[in-house]
């Protein structure tokens, strides 16, 4: 236990020795479900961040909390990691691809969800580019653990 916590002291201190290149930024998001983004720096390293996108034939709205550090000593080039929690109406039907008989109709998705990703600041123009991962759990509605999270996100910063 004591490793783990002095293992998380360290990434915290690491975290906080480097700043970032913009305050806020908004954008579209596309992987597996599409939508939009807006990021806001609360502090020289922690972020939140706002997603309403697509999923499953209805729209889910994500909150994060994001914790941000350089990346390779690359000017420009950062990593994030963070958690957060998400609420999203989903309609299935026997049409859709995500077709689950024991699952047909409108359901509600309440849950949490982790985010691990790389971002790029292009200094030349204002537009950061990202990739991530976005696992979530879902645990009132329509329980279960989705791991296809992942998109390309391009964001005009500001």
């Amino acid at each position: 236990m004591k490793s783990r916590l002095l293992a998380l002291a360290l990434v915290c201190l690491t975290t906080v020795a480097f700043g970032q290149d913009y305050n806020r930024a908004i954008g579209f998001r596309g992987g597996f479900f599409s939508g939009i983004t807006y990021k806001q720096f609360v502090d020289e390293n922690m972020a939140i961040e706002g997603i309403l996108h697509s999923r499953y034939a209805g729209w889910q709205i994500t909150g994060l909390a994001e914790w941000h550090g350089a990346a390779w000593d690359v000017p420009g080039l950062n990593w994030y990691y963070g958690a957060g929690g998400h609420v999203g109406i989903f309609s299935y039907s026997e049409n859709s691809p995500y077709f689950d008989a024991e699952a047909t109709g409108t359901k509600v998705g309440v849950g949490v969800d982790g985010i691990l990703g790389i971002e790029y600041n292009i200094k030349t123009i204002p537009i950061n580019v990202s990739l991530d991962w976005k696992p979530a759990l879902n645990l009132v509605g329509y329980t279960g653990f989705a791991a296809d999270g992942g998109a390309f996100s391009v964001r005009y910063t500001f």
